[in-house]
């Protein structure tokens, strides 16, 4: 790796081993920066704080091997990126503003694909990973990684029965818990329905009584006016001498009768005059008729304006007219059906809820059993790693156990509690040594105990679920003499099957390494390129000397750096 700008690293190369790299220096030299820097490649949270102060940005580049036929590599292909000699060239770049880009193979990616490729390639722990160890939903999780396809099958049934249970709960306690608010909307929806049941409107009613409350009162001065009119178009009978425009149009279109055969314009005129006269005719007739049909009844009149007020009831509630009001009883109708369904809803529902807590029993019954029979192996194991790291006394179990709630489902006879990953709560417990009643690592382990029960956890995953890289920050926190020189001893032996990089105080775990990276600062206070550097020979000697008496001169501390190197490679 080359990272540049990054915390107290300016500019500096980082060459792992493909065996057992170890990580060295001083306290506050920037040997977490390696950490850092490989998480940001593997697609790690970006913090603008990690930029150096006075840098637009910080860079980390890599080269990482990919192995052959894997899913990584797949990945990296799908997004475009170019392979070089089977490795992926990956950057990460970080803007003081927070910004973070991302590029493979030469391509640029989401940063999310960085974080696909991580999984496959490699496994971080650190000392914030010992405190998740001790959360039990950490624990349950480990347990159910270690077991593979026999608890992850079981689950995914058990996961989609939970997610439809949750579903219909949901439902019922939805419609349950509002049953008065509906019972209240049915009340008033009925009201309105057999309000509007009671009137009978009709579509177009409001309009067409609207019109006709309009004619009735006027009908005198409609009467009128059409016999004046109907006088002026055809003549008065009480008046014979009187002059009506039928009487002149026909005077009109007899006179040009006379001549129309001389000349064809006027001849156009006379038939002109005499479509007139026949329009004059048609409305007169169409006027007397009107005077006679029309009614001036004030009983009909009294009996309109009744039923309009009754429909200007249900138009103040229901719509603005009789079209609106008959669409909201078409709406209200349904939506009581709805309504009134409710009961034999919460009946289905409890019945289908009641068939799947069943199920769901079923299914945590056989999740339970598979996660037994993954502890036993997975407590076995652990304990056999735990004897080459300097605990041979040590026993790691695993109590699974239920938690019992009226509400729950049953399982074995008891109603127990349930989540959206089984019944179980997995709690890992140690025994460190013989007599000694088994505990929760939380409460019964040290810190040199719990960093080896996490190496020893780490190392049976490898043997299940390997991963091309494993890298360790000051997971050997707590840990010294005989403990250390195992946990180096292990730490190589991982090595041989896998990449192990570890950032380490301690020189009984350095010692065992196939290369040692020393991190120093300059005066400045800055890592420089020069600043990471292999140390060999002489120089890893002065180096393990000073981690073991704080003394790079001192004769003991080198004839005893010299002895676990000497011990190291007797070892490999």
């Amino acid at each position: 790796m080359r990272i540049r700008s990054l915390g107290v690293i300016d500019d500096a190369v980082v060459e792992l081993s493909p065996g057992f790299t170890a990580v060295t220096g001083e306290t506050g030299a920037g040997k977490t920066m390696v950490v850092t820097s490989l998480g940001l490649l593997l697609g790690g949270r970006a913090d603008p704080a990690l930029v150096r102060i006075g840098a637009k940005n910080a860079v980390v580049e890599g080269r990482i091997a990919v192995p052959t036929g894997g899913t990584a590599i797949l990945r990296a292909e799908e997004a475009g990126a170019e392979l070089d000699d089977g490795a992926l060239l990956i950057s990460r770049t970080v803007s003081a503003e927070g910004r973070s880009r991302a590029h493979i193979g030469g391509r640029s990616v989401p940063v999310g694909v960085l974080a696909e490729l991580a999984d496959e390639l490699v496994a971080v722990h650190g000392q914030t990973d010992q405190q998740g160890l001790l959360k039990l939903s950490r624990q349950r999780q480990a347990l159910d990684r270690y077991a593979g396809d026999a608890v992850t099958t079981p689950l995914a049934k058990y996961a989609g029965a939970y997610r439809r249970l949750r579903a219909i709960t949901a439902e019922l306690d939805e419609i349950t818990t509002r049953a008065r608010e509906r019972a209240q909307e049915a009340d008033l929806l009925r009201f309105g329905l057999d309000e509007i049941a009671a009137v009978e409107p009709r579509s177009g009613e409001d309009a067409e009584l609207s019109a006709e409350a309009e004619r009735l009162g006027h009908a005198e001065a409609l009467a009128s006016a059409a016999t004046a009119a109907h006088a002026a178009l055809a003549g008065n009978p009480e008046d014979p001498e009187g002059i009506d425009a039928a009487t002149l149009v026909a005077g009109a279109h007899r006179a040009l009768e006379a001549v129309r055969a001389h000349d064809s314009a006027l001849a156009g005129l006379s038939g002109r005059i005499g479509e007139i006269n026949i329009l004059l005719r048609d409305v007169a007739g169409e006027l007397a008729g009107y005077a006679d049909d029309l009614d001036a009844d004030p009983l009909r009149l009294a009996a309109v304006e009744e039923r309009r007020a009754a429909l200007t009831q249900l138009t103040r509630k229901y719509g603005e007219d009789v079209d609106a009001v008959l669409a909201w009883a078409e709406q209200g109708a349904a939506r009581l059906l709805e309504l009134d369904g409710d009961d034999e809803r919460i009946g289905e529902l409890t019945a289908e809820r009641d068939a799947l807590r069943a199920e769901l029993g079923g299914l945590a019954q056989a999740l339970t059993d598979a996660r037994a029979e993954a502890a036993e192996r997975f407590a076995a194991a652990v304990t056999a790693e735990l004897a080459s790291l300097a605990m041979p006394h040590a026993r790691v179990s695993f109590e699974i156990r239920q938690t019992d709630d009226p509400e729950g489902v049953e399982l074995g006879g008891r109603t127990v509690a349930y989540g959206p990953a089984g019944v179980d709560e997995v709690e890992l417990l140690l025994a460190p040594h013989p007599g000694a009643p088994p505990r929760p690592i939380a409460k019964g382990a040290s810190g040199g105990e719990l960093s080896r029960v996490m190496l020893a956890v780490e190392v049976v995953f490898a043997g299940t679920d390997p991963v091309p890289t494993y890298l360790f920050d000051e997971v050997d926190a707590g840990v010294g003499g005989k403990a250390a020189v195992e946990i180096g001893r292990r730490l190589a032996r991982l090595a041989r099957s896998a990449q192990v990089v570890v950032v380490t105080h301690l020189p009984q775990v350095a010692a065992f390494a196939d290369r040692q990276l020393l991190v120093e600062k300059t005066n400045d206070g800055s890592v420089t390129r020069s600043g990471v550097k292999v140390l060999e020979g002489e120089d890893r000697i002065r180096e393990l000397s000073r981690m073991l008496a704080g003394q790079e001169d001192s004769q003991t501390a080198r004839a005893h750096a010299e002895e676990l190197l000497a011990t190291a490679r007797a070892d490999a």
